[in-house]
C-alpha cells in the first residue's frame, strides 16, 4: 500500500495506491484476503512546525483510528500477523534509570508517542478477540539514506566543515539504521513463532551523540571539528534559537535492551553502525561494508 505509485519499487511488487490512510477504499478487505502478514509503517510523525490547535487529535486520527481500522479489516480477512511500527518514545524520552526494556511501564511524553501507545493498546485488544498476532516494533532514531530530522541536520553540519558545539554530549544512546530495521521487518514476515506485544530494536551498539557525529564524519571521509561546549550552556544557547528540544534529544541518555528481540525472534542486527553509515552516506558496497552474517537486504 503506497500513497502514490512509486516507479522505484521492484517490478514484481504489486502496488496498491491509497491517497488517504484515514479513508480506506471499499476493496480493502478483498485486497487483504490473500495477505499473510501486514507491516504497518504509515503514520503522522513528529511535526517541526505544528499548525494543529490540538495536535493529539490529529495524531490519534492517523496513528490510532486509521491503524485500528486497517487492523480490523486485516483480522477479518484472515491475516496471520500485523506488525506495527511504533516508537521507543512509548517507553519515554530519557533512560537515565537504565536501558529501556520491552516490559517497562510506558511513559510516553509527546502527543506522537501517546498516540502510538494508544494504538498498541487497541491492537492488543483486537488480538485478544481474534486469531491475528499483533507485534509492536519500537525503534529509536532511525538513520539511513535520505533520512530526515536530526540525522539530516548532523549530516549537513559535518559536510559543512564548520565547528560544531557537540563535543561534550557523552551520554550513551541507541540508534537503528534503516538497513537493520528493514532486516528485522523482513525477518518477521516468515518468522514461524507466535509473537505478541512490544519488541525493541537497535543496532546493538550504543554511542554518544559526540561519537555518532565522529562516525558520520568517518563515513564521509571528514574529521568534524567538535567543540566541547558544556551541555547546560549548549541547551541555553539552543533555546535562544528555538532548538532546545533538538539539543535535549541529542544530549540525554536513551539506550535500549533488545534481549527479547534477539532471543525470542532469533534475530541479531546484521549491519554495524559504521557499515550502515557508509551505506547511508553514499559509500559503495565492498567486503568491508557487507552485512556481518551475509544476508542481502531487499
Amino acid at each position: 500500500m503506497v500513497r502514490r505509485p512509486d516507479p522505484n519499487l521492484p517490478a514484481p511488487a504489486e502496488q496498491w495506491p491509497v491517497a488517504d490512510i484515514c479513508a480506506l477504499p471499499a476493496d480493502s478487505a478483498h485486497r487483504l484476503r490473500s495477505v499473510d502478514c501486514v507491516i504497518h509503517c504509515a503514520a503522522r510523525v513528529h511535526v517541526m512546525r505544528e499548525t494543529q490547535a490540538m495536535p493529539i487529535h490529529a495524531f490519534r486520527q492517523v496513528n490510532v483510528d486509521a491503524t485500528l481500522a486497517l487492523a480490523r479489516i486485516a483480522a477479518a480477512a484472515g491475516v496471520r500477523r500485523f506488525v506495527f511500527l511504533s516508537t521507543i518514545g512509548v517507553n519515554g524520552s530519557d533512560s537515565s534509570a537504565g536501558a529501556f526494556r520491552h516490559d517497562d511501564p510506558p511513559r510516553p511524553a509527546s502527543p506522537y508517542a501517546v498516540s502510538k501507545r494508544e494504538a498498541e493498546q487497541a491492537l492488543d485488544a483486537l488480538a485478544s478477540d481474534s486469531k491475528m498476532q499483533t507485534m509492536h516494533i519500537r525503534p529509536p532514531l532511525v538513520y539511513g539514506r535520505g533520512a530526515p530530522g536530526n540525522f539530516a541536520l548532523l549530516r549537513k553540519a559535518v559536510a559543512s566543515g564548520l565547528p560544531l558545539p557537540l563535543g561534550a554530549l557523552h551520554h550513551a544512546r541507541s540508534f537503528v539504521s534503516l538497513d537493520n530495521l528493514v532486516d528485522l521487518l523482513a525477518h518477521l514476515v516468515t518468522w514461524p513463532g507466535n509473537g505478541r506485544g512490544a519488541y525493541l530494536v537497535s543496532d546493538g551498539q550504543d554511542l554518544s551523540t559526540t561519537e555518532f557525529v565522529r562516525a558520520i564524519g568517518l563515513a564521509m571521509g571528514k574529521r568534524p571539528w567538535l567543540l566541547p561546549i558544556p551541555q547546560s550552556l549548549l541547551t541555553a544557547l539552543a533555546g535562544l534559537l528555538g532548538r532546545a528540544e533538538q539539543i535535549r534529544k541529542m544530549a540525554v541518555p536513551l539506550t535500549l535492551d533488545i534481549a527479547r528481540t534477539r532471543t525470542e525472534l532469533g534475530w541479531t542486527p546484521p549491519w554495524s553502525v559504521q557499515q550502515s553509515l557508509q551505506r547511508a552516506l553514499g559509500a559503495p558496497d565492498n567486503p568491508a561494508t557487507s552485512p556481518e552474517r551475509g544476508r542481502s537486504l531487499p
